[in-house]
């Protein structure tokens, strides 16, 4: 699951299930506050981001719904909570972008990527519209097409 390239980027954790339930208007990265028990875990790989989302509340954003397991060596008196509620950072600007895209047009923010960037836990938040099931089809029969019109060009070269 971990994947590291050349230019310091180890990808944690990716949230394939998002990009086929909502359309993915615009991203933003973002830092996450963490305690320490949860970096080592997320170090580690033990993230799940399939259920997660994030709320506007009082000009901050919050992170729901993501799963960090406990670390395993860790005594269970210092380890952090699985799905607690955990703070994104963002500049002020991005979260007052942010607020107005959400409350008017009723956007979802979806976190789409979790990765460590020189030592730092980042994650990419998504500006979402979700999709209906019509659309869900379209694109499932668009990919279909397009693997379909591959496997005939590699056939003949």
């Amino acid at each position: 699951m971990a994947d590291t390239s050349d230019d310091g980027y180890k990808l944690v954790s990716d949230n394939r299930q998002a990009r086929h339930q909502y359309a993915i208007l615009e991203t933003f990265e973002a830092g996450i506050e963490l305690k320490g028990t949860e970096v080592k875990s997320i170090r580690a790989g033990n993230v799940n981001l399939r259920d997660g989302y994030a709320l506007i509340r009082d000009a901050q954003i919050w992170l729901h719904n993501v799963h960090i397991a406990p670390h395993s060596t860790t005594i269970q008196a210092y380890n952090h909570e699985a799905r607690r509620t955990r703070r994104l950072l963002l500049h002020r600007r991005e979260i007052s972008k942010l607020i107005g895209k959400v409350e008017q047009q009723g956007l979802t923010l979806v976190p789409l990527k979790m990765y460590l960037k020189r030592g730092w836990v980042k994650i990419v938040l998504a500006l979402a519209k979700g999709k209906k099931l019509h659309d869900k089809r379209e694109t499932l029969k668009n990919k279909q097409v397009k693997r379909e019109i591959d496997r005939a060009l590699k056939g003949r070269d």
